[in-house]
């Protein structure tokens, strides 16, 4: 059952989702739909399986979910990487960056710890 307190990641993965759909729609604007798209997905995604994983039927659960999530930040990472890269995309803001390689450390030392935790059990 989700606990309503607050928790860091779950908070951090929401907030970064709205940063990724207000950059998404800027890239809408100017008609660059498949990437928006590609970025969308993944973007969002990150927080979507941080929430899930809060409802884990069992540790390894929990620990697959934040799995899935960072690979969907690895994902995105690359996604905003290449607009970076790319003379045809608007340059997204450092604190897209920044916030999501908060995110991906993060998310790397919940899963380190909660497979410690699993096998010591």
């Amino acid at each position: 059952m989700r606990n309503d307190k607050e928790n860091l990641i779950v908070k951090k993965t929401f907030d970064f989702s709205l940063q990724i759909i207000e950059y998404c729609e800027e890239l809408r604007t100017i008609n660059k739909y498949e990437m928006a798209s590609q970025l969308f997905k993944s973007g969002t995604s990150i927080g979507a399986n941080t929430w899930e994983a809060q409802n884990g039927e069992s540790s390894a659960d929990f620990i697959h979910k934040f799995k899935i999530a960072a690979k969907e930040a690895d994902e995105t990472l690359y996604w905003i990487e290449l607009c970076q890269a790319s003379r045809y995309y608007p340059n997204p803001q450092e604190a897209l960056f920044s916030e999501l390689e908060s995110i991906i450390r993060i998310i790397s030392k919940i899963i380190g710890t909660s497979k410690r935790a699993k096998s010591s059990n």
